[in-house]
C-alpha cells in the first residue's frame, strides 16, 4: 500500500484541467495495483482533481479537512457538489480542530498530509513561496526537507488564472 498525498494550485486554467488530470493519471496509475490511498484537502483545482484520479483508480481516499467552519465558509457554490461529492466517497475524513480557516489553519492542513504520506504529488508550476505560508511551495519544500519523495506535476500547456 502506498499513501500519496497532494499538494496544488487551486486557480488551474480551465484549458488546463484535463491537461493535469491526465498527468495525474500517469503519475498514479503505477501505484493502483499496491493499494493506493490518496490524501487530500478536498480545496477548489488540483487537490479535487488529484481525489478524482485516485477514486477512478480504484484507490481509497482520505480528506483533512484545513477548519470546522471550511465547508461553510471556504467552498465556494460552483466547487460545493464536487467537494460534498468527494468527501462522501472518502474512506475517512479528519476535520482538524480549528475552528476557522485561516493560514494556521493550512499550515496544520498540510502538516497532516505530509505525516500520512509516503510521497508527495505537487500540482505546481515550480514558482517559489509567496511568502504567506501554507501554499504549494512552502508544502513542497516541507516534504522535501523531511526526506519525502515529491512528484511534481506541471505539464506543458498548464496554466493558472491571472
Amino acid at each position: 500500500m502506498t499513501t500519496i498525498a497532494v499538494t496544488g494550485h487551486m486557480d488551474l486554467t480551465d484549458a488546463s484541467i484535463p491537461l493535469v488530470r491526465d498527468a495525474l493519471r500517469e503519475t498514479l496509475k503505477p501505484y493502483a495495483d499496491g493499494g493506493l490511498v490518496g490524501v487530500s484537502c478536498i480545496a477548489k483545482g488540483s487537490d479535487s482533481l488529484f481525489a478524482e484520479v485516485v477514486l477512478e483508480l480504484g484507490g481509497r481516499l482520505a480528506a483533512v479537512i484545513p477548519s470546522q467552519d471550511y465547508r461553510q465558509n471556504k467552498v465556494k457554490p460552483d466547487h460545493a457538489e464536487t467537494f460534498d461529492r468527494l468527501t462522501a466517497a472518502a474512506d475517512e475524513v479528519l476535520v482538524l480542530p480549528h475552528e476557522a480557516a485561516n493560514r494556521s489553519a493550512y499550515e496544520d492542513a498540510n502538516r497532516a498530509l505530509l505525516q500520512r504520506a509516503d510521497r508527495l504529488v505537487a500540482v505546481w508550476n515550480g514558482e517559489p513561496p509567496s511568502g504567506n505560508g501554507g501554499g504549494t511551495a512552502d508544502t513542497v519544500l516541507e516534504a522535501r526537507e523531511a526526506g519525502l519523495p515529491v512528484d511534481v506535476v506541471w505539464p506543458d500547456g498548464a496554466a493558472r488564472r491571472a
